[in-house]
């Protein structure tokens, strides 16, 4: 493991201590939403870019969808020069810890996406931060690549609001893909890799099993 990943989780450990699994754990943050009201209607292989948090438990995620062929961990919301672990975790270089999710919209549309992401992947309501990690780098943040994804996006944000299915508002920007950057390699598949780690275990696995409570016709194991 890098010394990077081993300094995360120092930092990381020490946190989950002291706040206790209540705090960290995001299994009380799921919740029940409708079906997108607006839908895309796109054909063929396709690709999404959601952030909202650290990249590993989204990745993991989309990696259980049916449909998703492919999540790979990386950056969007800022410049190439600037798409590093160290230098995104300094929350000044705009990028978003986040996720590209290619999937078959035959299989699972991105409206289906949009749901599962407000819904079991991370807490849309939480400005700048998820769980214990906090920094512009883990806002919540959808990157649209086209004026349809924007269309969708915008317009399910407004159907959850009136719904008022969340306590609070949503705070999640819709912005303009740029480019999205792939992270590190020892950033790929870092739950699968890395099923005990204590913060995968207090804030990435109670996702994937409310993804397979909730979307239990999505829900794929890999």
């Amino acid at each position: 493991m890098s010394n990077t990943v081993q300094g995360r989780f120092g930092r990381l450990f020490n946190v989950l201590v002291v706040t206790a699994l209540a705090a960290c754990s995001v299994s009380d943050a799921a919740v029940t939403l409708p079906d997108p009201a607006v839908d895309a209607q796109a054909k063929g292989t396709q690709t999404a870019v959601f952030a909202g948090g650290c990249f590993w438990g989204i990745e993991a995620v989309f990696e259980h969808v049916k449909g998703v062929t492919q999540a790979v961990s990386g950056y969007a919301g800022g410049s190439a020069d600037t798409a590093d672990y160290r230098k995104v975790s300094s929350g000044t270089t705009g990028h978003a810890e986040s996720v590209q999710v290619t999937y078959d919209p035959a299989v699972v549309s991105y409206g289906q996406l949009l749901k599962v992401f407000f819904s079991v992947a991370h807490n849309p309501t939480e400005l700048n931060r998820q769980g214990p990690d906090t920094g512009t780098q883990y806002r919540s943040a959808i990157f649209y690549g086209s004026d349809d994804e924007k269309r969708v996006a915008q317009a399910y944000i407004a159907q959850l609001q009136s719904a008022k299915v969340f306590s609070r508002p949503i705070v999640t920007e819709v912005s303009p893909l740029k480019a999205f950057y792939a992270a590190e390699a020892y950033h790929q598949d870092y739950l699968a890799h890395h099923p005990d780690q204590p913060y995968i275990v207090y804030n990435d696995l109670p996702k994937i099993a409310n993804l397979k409570q909730q979307f239990p016709k999505l829900y794929v194991e890999r």
